[in-house]
């Protein structure tokens, strides 16, 4: 359970919490809840985004059911530090398209007195650590995990499934393009796939992949 610190206690150091999880899973609702608070607070408060992310605004952070907040967008890490000078909390919103010196920034921005507010997606659509997320999680003090409901079981969700033909790592997309799932409706899809993608030369092979995946099911 996230606790949420506010206050630095006159230390000279920030720190650093990361809202993680799937599609759909709240991570960018929780961002700007806390984010609001602490502008309701008269902190003073940045939001960042990735410049490649245009899906609902070019500038605000909108969350899946059009909860939003301003926000500054980047090409890359590296412009955060000068934008950020003299604010009390960052916010960092899609964290994982960022390149690896986002964990830098974030660090440095932590070890100046600043509270760092990072959002973004854990896995990839492949179920792989995604992008610099794996190193900011490590380094955080705070780390909330989020999950949506599974589509095809209703359980927990923690997957993020490319319903999309694209192989590209970076895909930006809503329902029609992902759907989130749990660990064994993730499996099952993904497996499910990878024998469409196989050549069957007999009906023992057919038979094969058909009881592989009903006891991995």
């Amino acid at each position: 359970m996230f606790l949420e610190n506010t206050v630095n206690h006159k230390e000279q150091f920030g720190w650093i919490e990361v809202i993680c999880g799937s599609m759909f899973s709240g991570k960018t609702e929780e961002l700007i809840r806390r984010l609001k608070r602490a502008q309701f607070a008269k902190q003073r408060v940045e939001i960042f985004k990735p410049s490649i992310d245009v899906r609902y605004d070019d500038e605000k952070v909108v969350s899946h059911d059009d909860n939003e907040i301003r926000s500054t967008p980047v090409p890359a890490a590296a412009n955060i530090p000068i934008l950020a000078d003299g604010c009390d909390v960052v916010g960092i919103d899609e964290a994982q398209f960022f390149d690896d010196e986002i964990v830098r920034v974030c660090n440095d921005l932590a070890n100046k007195g600043i509270r760092v507010i990072v959002a973004g997606l854990d896995m990839d659509f492949k179920g792989n650590p995604f992008g610099p997320m794996p190193n900011l999680m490590a380094t955080a003090e705070y780390v909330t995990k989020v999950h949506a409901v599974c589509t095809r079981t209703g359980n927990l969700a923690q997957y993020s499934f490319r319903k999309a033909k694209s192989e590209d790592i970076v895909l930006l997309g809503e329902v029609e393009e992902y759907e989130p799932l749990s660990r064994g409706a993730f499996y099952k899809a993904r497996l499910k796939e990878k024998v469409k993608g196989m050549e069957v030369n007999d009906v023992e092979d057919l038979t094969s992949n058909e009881n592989l995946f009903d006891a991995q099911g």
